[in-house]
């Protein structure tokens, strides 16, 4: 009987006995469970990711618009708060505005009164003689030209206050509209933003959303910046009340100052008038006494030269009789009592006519000096006549000062009437 047998051929791998094999099993079952479980796991807490995810991406979205929603109101009230600023501060720029332009007429209308006080000191200067004195009229206009000096420097620094006020309330003005314009864009961006949801056409990946845009600033940076603007209007809109009745009040205490010191220099001006014509009258009386005592003074040199010619003829007749009566001849020529009288007869009649030609000259004298002096009254009484004319025309030519828009109106017949008493013409008026 034949044996057969087998060659085996096993693979040239390490064999793993039974229990291994058993183990492994066993292994490959609890990585199946434990796959199994942790595959479940998964699941489960996919659900509660995609639970909680879609919670928290609605409560994300909710909370984005709500803060959407605040940050537009915020913005809608700090420009509701900000445009009533705009609107004071667009207010007081025109009734500042107003104040200043009726400053600056007040202060072009003190041209006119300046050229009439320039005229009229200039006229005043025209005077003659010893009339070029420094009188309480001329102290007064030159008072009331210092006045409107003063008053141009005091309305023209005001002005240049009030024009600076306004230079910063326009620039204020500029920074509030741009601020609003800058809210109201802002507005509606966040509105056009509130508007898109997960379903809008227009949404898609952006590159770095969350990186932080040029020039931008913080929260509390925004607020404080709005908190200063509205600070800044405040602050302007302070003192620019009293800047406008500022203005107010130096007008009317320019105006006022104006008026009074006019009127003082209007009053003196019709004191000096006064006093000039009664100077004039004075000196018109001093004349006429002048030419009286002259008359009388050329009758007594007249009197006094026929005297002086009368004791001439005596001393004449006198010397003579001496003259003669040297010629006697002999003893007879002696110094007798006739002698000694006609001696003395000439000797007394010599000083009559020296006293006499004394008088004369001296009567001569003093006529010279009336004469003269009555000269100076007529040349004084001319220069007095040219004053008070010059006082007469520079009262005429200061109407014009109430004439205008901040003067008072003066009618031609009042005008008329005090020309007539101040030239004293009403006796040479014809009467019907």
């Amino acid at each position: 009987m034949a044996f057969r047998s087998v060659v085996t051929m096993e693979k040239p791998l390490q064999h793993i006995s039974l229990t291994d094999w058993y183990a492994r099993v066993n292994q490959m079952r609890n990585v199946a469970d434990a796959r199994r479980t942790d595959a479940f796991a998964i699941r489960h807490s996919s659900r509660s990711l995609r639970n909680e995810t879609r919670i928290e991406g609605d409560w994300a979205n909710y909370e984005t618009n709500e803060a959407l929603t605040d940050r537009i109101s915020e913005l809608n009230r700090w420009r509701d708060i900000i445009s009533k600023s705009f609107e004071k501060i667009e207010r007081e720029i025109f009734m500042l505005q107003e104040e200043k332009n009726a400053t600056e007429r007040e202060l072009e209308a003190l041209a006119g009164p300046i050229s009439v006080i320039a005229e009229c000191l200039t006229m005043r200067d025209g005077r003659l003689g010893s009339e070029i004195t420094y009188d309480e009229a001329d102290t007064e206009i030159k008072n009331e030209l210092v006045v409107l000096e003063n008053n141009q420097r005091l309305l023209a620094d005001r002005c240049q206050k009030a024009w600076e006020k306004l230079n910063r309330l326009e620039e204020v003005r500029f920074k509030i509209g741009l601020e609003i314009e800058f809210k109201v864009e802002a507005v509606q961006l966040d509105n056009s933003q509130l508007a898109l949801d997960r379903n809008s056409a227009n949404i898609s990946y952006k590159p770095d959303p969350t990186r932080n845009p040029k020039n931008s600033c913080s929260y509390e940076s925004w607020l404080e910046n709005v908190k200063n603007i509205k600070l800044l209007a405040e602050n302007e809109l302070a003192d620019t009340y009293a800047i406008r009745e500022a203005l107010f009040v130096c007008r009317e205490k320019a105006r006022n100052m104006l008026q009074s010191q006019q009127e003082r220099a209007e009053h003196t001006i019709r004191k000096r008038i006064f006093e000039t014509q009664r100077a004039r009258n004075e000196l018109e009386w001093q004349q006429l006494k002048m030419k009286e005592e002259m008359e009388k003074a050329m009758c007594e040199i007249r009197t006094s030269e026929n005297a002086l010619r009368d004791k001439t003829d005596a001393l004449k007749l006198a010397e003579t009789r001496l003259e003669n009566r040297a010629q006697r001849s002999g003893m007879e020529l002696c110094m007798d009592q006739a002698h000694d009288m006609l001696c003395l007869e000439v000797e007394k009649l010599r000083e009559i006519r020296r006293r006499l030609q004394a008088k004369i000259d001296e009567s001569k004298t003093n006529f010279s000096l009336l004469e003269e002096h009555g000269k100076r009254i007529d040349v004084d009484l001319e220069n007095k006549q040219h004053s008070l004319m010059t006082d007469i025309r520079a009262l005429d030519l200061r109407m014009r000062l109430r004439g205008g828009e901040f003067g008072s109106k003066v009618t031609n017949a009042s005008q008329t009437d005090r020309n007539i008493t101040l030239t004293r013409m009403e006796n040479e008026i014809p009467k019907d």
